[in-house]
């Protein structure tokens, strides 16, 4: 039996939940994100995207591009607000299904059209959202994830595509291969200069060919030009926490060596948050005294994922908690109050060249292991 896989993904879901807000600001170039010099765009409507204003660039070159566009300052908590909304309504209807980000699902209807009609069902599912939540959305249905998430972006803004079990490779064939998602600038050029321009071409290329062009990603490349798509759908569980802790050897009192531990594991739980694809608003210090006595205390925030916010947070609520004539046996870090986020939430907290290098550091560690790269601060001895 074939799969049958919904994407669904709220179009320029900071923008519409602004205009909710401001209905007179509809039909105007606008952005979200910062309009200062280290400005940056974290969304934009689809008039200012005439322009040629993307996400992640600057808001100086934004507003060069667009010199009218409205900037508006986004509110992380109204946007998760609304994101929490649709995924109650996903949940209460929905089998199976994925939120992939804070403003994009997966579900899997398979085995629904003897019942009620996959179609059907999407598009009364479509419009109760767009109904209860006032928010564009747009979704498509197809045998897998990849097709059908390559669908909803055909289908935008707030549209419907459906590609039956069947036509995967006839629908994709036509496209420019830049439409399978993953596939950046460096990937396109290498292909590009082989003479692969669209989709039909590279899933007709035999795959050694392009493995030898792209190395081991080339196969997965390669399936997916030809619409093929294993990956589950991971059902949605609602994570509460992340947290680490350390047990000294010994226990002390050397208030420097502590503050320096409490850095580094603010890294490694900032580390998970951003690989889980999750933010925070919550932040907890744990210390438990040599006499096993235990104390916490926590503040919150606007969401983040921001090494660099969270450090600062942590030194503050350790300086504030711990009592200076106690010898310590145990200090730990919780994040707390987690929500989904994404690539575009994150650039509300941090200028394009901060964002860029957490990426590049996650990378390094994802490759080579968490202690490949950490901050000089973070370069302590942990002692168990």
């Amino acid at each position: 039996m074939d799969r049958s896989i919904v994407h669904m993904d709220l179009d320029s879901f900071f923008v519409s939940v602004e205009l909710l807000r401001r209905p007179e600001l509809r039909g105007k170039p606008i952005i979200i994100g910062g309009s200062s010099e280290r400005g940056v765009v974290a969304s934009c409507s689809y008039e200012a995207r005439k322009f040629g204003v993307r996400s992640a660039m600057s808001s100086q070159k934004a507003k060069k591009l667009c010199p009218d566009a409205i900037f508006v300052r986004g509110d992380m908590n109204e946007y998760i607000k609304y994101s929490k909304l649709i995924r109650q309504i996903i949940h209460d209807k929905a089998p199976l299904y994925q939120q992939a980000s804070i403003d994009e699902f997966y579900l899997d209807i398979s085995g629904m059209d003897r019942f009620f009609g996959i179609v059907k069902w999407t598009t009364e599912l479509r419009q109760t959202i767009i109904k209860e939540s006032g928010l564009p959305i747009s979704c498509g249905l197809s045998v897998n994830k990849i097709v059908s998430k390559i669908a909803t972006g055909l289908s935008k803004p707030n549209g419907f595509l459906h590609v039956p079990a069947g036509t995967e490779k006839e629908f994709l064939a036509p496209l420019p291969i830049e439409k399978i998602p993953m596939v950046g600038k460096k990937t396109t050029g290498i292909l590009h200069n082989a003479g692969i321009f669209d989709i039909g071409t590279l899933s007709n290329t035999p795959v050694l060919t392009i493995e030898k062009l792209l190395g081991k990603h080339g196969t997965g490349l390669w399936m997916r030009a030809n619409g093929i798509d294993h990956s589950p759908i991971e059902p949605y569980s609602e994570r509460k926490s992340i947290s680490t802790e350390t047990t000294f050897r010994e226990d002390s009192k050397d208030m420097e060596m502590m503050r320096t531990m409490l850095l580094k594991m603010v890294e490694e739980v900032c580390f998970t948050l951003r690989q889980k694809k999750f933010m925070t608003g919550c932040l907890t210090v744990k210390i438990k005294y040599a006499n096993f006595e235990k104390e916490t205390k926590q503040c919150t925030f606007s969401y983040t994922s921001s090494d660099a916010v969270l450090m600062q947070k942590i030194t503050a609520l350790f300086d504030s908690l711990y009592n200076k004539q106690k010898y310590v046996r145990l200090i730990g870090v919780r994040l707390s109050n987690l929500v989904h986020g994404n690539y575009q939430a994150s650039l509300f907290e941090t200028p394009e060249k901060t964002h860029n290098l957490y990426t590049a550091l996650d990378k390094i560690r994802v490759k080579y292991g968490q202690d490949a790269v950490q901050r000089a601060l973070g370069k302590s001895n942990r002692r168990k």
